[in-house]
């Protein structure tokens, strides 16, 4: 076992507090989890956060914030886009069994960490995803198939909106993680998530509990269908903002 996981209670409260009831075997899921990341993250870079209780906060509730806006009882279906180490996708689906997820990520050796969790952890209706939200945003089986699309992507917002909501099925929503300062962000993004079939329905600000980050939930609705043109060519999003 990697560090010594102290403090189990933190997590158990952080979570009843954003009325998250956990198992004993949901808690040992999360549990496994870290010790995964702390062991994969010394031979490839998953993340600069290690300490037990700053995983916690900063990763595992963090993920979890967005029941502040969203029921995610009522979600059946989940891609997670540029989820990395698997936030928030993997934290989402241990806390909610019932979703089916995808995890989306451009880099096969995350993929393969990701798989290992899985695994590791049991998880059942789960599935990695190999490649760029351009490209597999046109395709028939993915495009506008999701309840929600989540991303803690740190891409400017009108860029990551490209990404996301094509994935999303009409009346369905696209959530976005983003630091409390984003504002400027947001408000540039506005025209983009609008041209892409979306409305900016709430931005959530708050202060990620336990500790001083300030952080915001930017709740998109999709209300028609994206453009067809839309995502355009891998890379170009990021280039090109609309």
């Amino acid at each position: 076992m990697p560090d010594t996981i102290k403090n189990k209670g933190l997590f158990e409260e952080e979570a009843r507090k954003l009325d998250i009831a956990l198992t004993d075997t949901q808690k040992d899921q999360f549990d496994r989890y870290y010790e995964l990341l702390v062991e994969w993250n010394r031979v490839m870079n998953l993340t600069g956060i290690t300490k037990y209780e700053e995983v916690i906060l900063k990763h595992f509730v963090d993920s979890l914030t967005i029941v502040r806006d969203s029921d995610m009882n009522k979600v059946s279906t989940l891609i997670d886009v540029g989820t990395g180490a698997g936030f928030p996708g993997i934290p989402l689906k241990i806390a909610f069994p019932h979703i089916r997820v995808i995890l989306l990520d451009s880099l096969n050796k995350r993929l393969k960490f990701l798989n290992t969790v899985i695994d590791e952890l049991g998880l059942e209706s789960v599935d990695t995803l190999h490649g760029r939200a351009e490209d597999h945003a046109r395709k028939a089986e993915y495009r506008e198939k999701f309840d929600l699309c989540v991303s803690r992507a740190v891409a400017n917002l009108s860029t990551l909106s490209e990404y996301c909501i094509p994935f999303v099925q009409k009346s369905g929503m696209f959530i976005a993680y983003k630091s409390g300062t984003s504002g400027e962000e947001i408000d540039h993004a506005s025209k983009a998530i609008e041209i892409l079939g979306g409305k900016i329905e709430k931005i959530d600000k708050f202060i990620l509990p336990g500790t001083d980050m300030r952080r915001a939930l930017v709740k998109i609705r999709k209300m028609k269908n994206t453009p067809s043109r839309y995502p355009r060519k891998a890379g170009i999003p990021a280039k090109e903002p609309l």
